[in-house]
């Protein structure tokens, strides 16, 4: 039995908890095994981040090419285990050759040495159709991996030295899992801009679903690292993260930030954020409609269904030994508050509506928000960043 598991937790993915952080007695000898320096991108760190703390258990380490193939090819590792998207680390440097140490740094931290176990040149327009379901440019992912990530993909162990360095403090799975309550329900709530009155009460009455514990707690866990271009800047967004969870002080909700970088994949993204969740000690997972969706910046056309993610995500569930908690449709309506989007309807309830453009334009004019949209704390902070 795990530790996680006699602690009363979801046990991890693939059953136990991984830590590739190397003791201070042995960094020394390890950096003398060094043959060369190479520097992470953003996306990079994150990946080395996740792979050290256990985020991305069981992998100790990048992935060889045929795990890549097979997870491209079909969500799976070469030894079946079900896994949303590749994790490799890619260069233009040729000369890097398999049983080469690399001291992998960013932003002048040093963070982990990787041995070089797997090295290839990808077909990255198979690798863009099996995990993002189209080859288009216009998806921001295929245009990450045609236009950011080098030419060759290297796989291999991973040896942790240091965490980087980030505006987020973010806790590692072993310490969020040491604060959740065991044998109950943990929800997992996954964002990436401010949150709204609708998320918030989207992710509150999560907690009263039907296969939730009555003592279960969400776990409001947004991602930190690079996300899309238009999003609101990380620094600005965990100030609206900080205050709003000293102002709502509810004793359900934990807080904690996650150092992933998406890929807006839809489907394949909503499965590689329940496995990441269960690491994190989550037993349950809020999918909601278009999740980690996006659109052609030509045609305005989405890339996936609107219940896509949802549907792949309840139908890996079980064998994670999740459960997920389907996204209510809520509006805001003048005679009752939020409610749903049906129950209104039935009603025939005034709704009201304010969208995202809407919403900026307002901020940058100095015009009063209105509270049933967004939390005044919230306000304060993105008044403050755009000023």
């Amino acid at each position: 039995m795990t530790a996680a598991e006699s602690a009363g937790l979801i046990a991890p993915h693939g059953g136990s908890l991984v830590n590739l952080a190397v003791p201070a007695a042995e960094r020394e000898s390890l950096l003398a095994g060094v043959s060369r320096r190479i520097e992470c991108s953003d996306r990079n760190a994150c990946d080395v981040e996740l792979l050290v703390v256990g985020g991305f258990s069981p992998l100790r380490g990048f992935m060889h090419q045929q795990d890549y193939e097979a997870v491209v090819a079909g969500h799976r590792t070469t030894s079946g285990l079900l896994f949303g998207l590749p994790i490799v680390f890619d260069t233009d440097d040729a000369s890097i050759a398999i049983g080469d140490q690399l001291l992998l740094t960013y932003r002048g931290q040093e963070l982990a040495v990787m041995t070089v176990e797997s090295r290839w040149e990808p077909d990255k327009a198979r690798e863009a159709q099996g995990c993002y379901g189209t080859t288009s440019i216009e998806h921001p992912a295929v245009k990450m991996i045609a236009t950011e990530r080098g030419r060759i993909y290297l796989g291999g162990s991973i040896q942790g030295l240091e965490l980087p360095s980030r505006v987020f403090p973010c806790k590692t799975p072993a310490e969020v899992r040491a604060t959740l309550p065991a044998g109950q329900s943990v929800v997992a709530f996954q964002c990436r801009n401010p949150i709204h009155r609708a998320h918030y009460e989207l992710f509150t009455r999560a907690l009263g679903a039907a296969n939730v514990s009555e003592q279960g707690v969400v776990l409001v866990h947004p991602t930190c690292g690079p996300t899309q271009d238009d999003d609101i800047a990380g620094e600005v967004r965990f100030q609206t993260y900080e205050r709003l969870a000293a102002e709502v002080n509810n004793a359900r909700i934990r807080w904690a930030y996650l150092p992933y970088s998406m890929h807006m994949a839809g489907p394949r993204e909503a499965l590689q954020h329940m496995i990441i969740r269960k690491n994190y000690g989550c037993t349950h997972f809020i999918i909601g409609r278009d999740m980690a969706g996006c659109k052609s910046s030509l045609s305005g056309e989405d890339f996936y269904g609107p219940y896509q993610a949802q549907d792949f995500a309840r139908d890996n569930a079980a064998e994670l030994g999740m459960e997920t908690v389907p996204s209510l449709n809520l509006v805001y309506t003048e005679e009752e508050g939020y409610v749903t989007a049906e129950h209104a309807e039935a009603r025939g309830l005034h709704i009201r509506k304010l969208s995202g453009t809407q919403f900026r334009q307002m901020l940058r004019g100095g015009e009063e928000i209105p509270e049933w949209f967004a939390f005044r704390s919230v306000v304060e902070v993105l008044r403050a960043a755009a000023g």
